[in-house]
């Protein structure tokens, strides 16, 4: 009887350790997604890592004669990344900035209060994330050609060619998509926390500021990380409504690596990668926070 009894429990351990045909479908599945989407990243390092001379001789799918970082050097002072860098952070930090800040009272007012036109409000903050931005780039173009702005945030009096016009657009349609991430959450905070503070005497702004926000962390902390990585990757808005060439964001400084008749890829790879870097530095920063914004839905409701 003992030694039935010591060999039924080693052998139901054993059916528990053994790996389900289903299980290893899964794993080979994710092993290959992971593949696939890391390829284009090591393909880029391999390629800034080669001199276009050896490429141009063996080919892009071959091993190389030499690996230098050259490549990154020279990415680096022709296109005048430390400038370019700066004017992404100019447009992009206060962008994500006034788009969560902006978000986040939309938000609060229709998932956190019953009024009439709450639902209608949410449904066209999320309607905006259907419109193209080329179907309204004439007419956006002309009216930056005629708003006007004080000599003390503009050095034309204009909003073209102003810092201040990309971070707006960049709010204006970024908005929507945070106000309804940030909505479906805050549905699940308890609404009797807004209650309390209410019969407490605390003003709206007072629990929005000092009661909501604090609870929305993990959700703001990844949307800040996803709304940096938008913005800061933006090239369309940089290049349409930006004439200066020395106030353009990062990924025209990749536009200017590209010649007129000929572009070195491998100098262009160098760039792309030197690009990435804040926003990767971002996610480092904001990882714990970004993967428990993105768990919330298995965690609330």
């Amino acid at each position: 009887m003992t030694v039935a009894a010591t060999v039924r429990p080693a052998e139901s351990a054993h059916r528990r350790r053994r790996i389900r045909p289903r299980r290893l479908v899964l794993y080979g599945f994710l092993s290959a997604m992971a593949l696939v989407w890391l390829f284009p990243l090591v393909w880029a390092i391999y390629t800034a890592l080669r001199p276009y001379s050896d490429t141009q001789a063996h080919g892009y799918i071959s091993t190389p004669s030499v690996l230098s970082i050259e490549n990154f050097t020279n990415a680096w002072n022709q296109a005048d990344f430390p400038r370019h860098y700066l004017n992404s952070l100019l447009v992009a930090v206060p962008a994500v900035i006034v788009t969560l800040i902006v978000a986040s009272m939309v938000a609060f007012a229709v998932s956190r209060f019953s009024w009439r036109f709450n639902l209608l409000v949410l449904m066209l903050f999320t309607a905006g994330n259907l419109l193209p931005p080329q179907v309204i780039i004439v007419p956006l173009f002309r009216l930056y050609l005629l708003l006007p702005l004080p000599r003390l945030l503009s050095d034309n009096g204009l909003v073209y060619d102003q810092y201040l016009g990309i971070i707006l657009i960049n709010v204006v349609f970024q908005t929507g998509f945070c106000v309804f991430v940030l909505s479906n959450y805050m549905k699940t905070l308890s609404k009797e926390l807004t209650e309390a503070a209410l019969v407490d005497g605390a003003s709206v702004f007072r629990i929005w500021g000092a009661v909501i926000m604090p609870l929305c962390r993990p959700a703001l902390a990844a949307l800040a990380t996803l709304e940096f990585t938008f913005i800061y990757n933006d090239f369309f808005w940089g290049l349409i409504l930006m004439k200066s060439g020395d106030k353009r964001p990062i990924t025209s400084a990749l536009n200017n690596l590209q010649g007129q008749f000929f572009t070195n890829t491998n100098l262009l790879a160098a760039g792309a990668l030197l690009a990435a870097v804040p926003t990767i530095l971002v996610f480092l920063a904001l990882q714990r926070h970004f993967i428990s914004g993105l768990s919330l839905g298995a965690s609330k409701g």
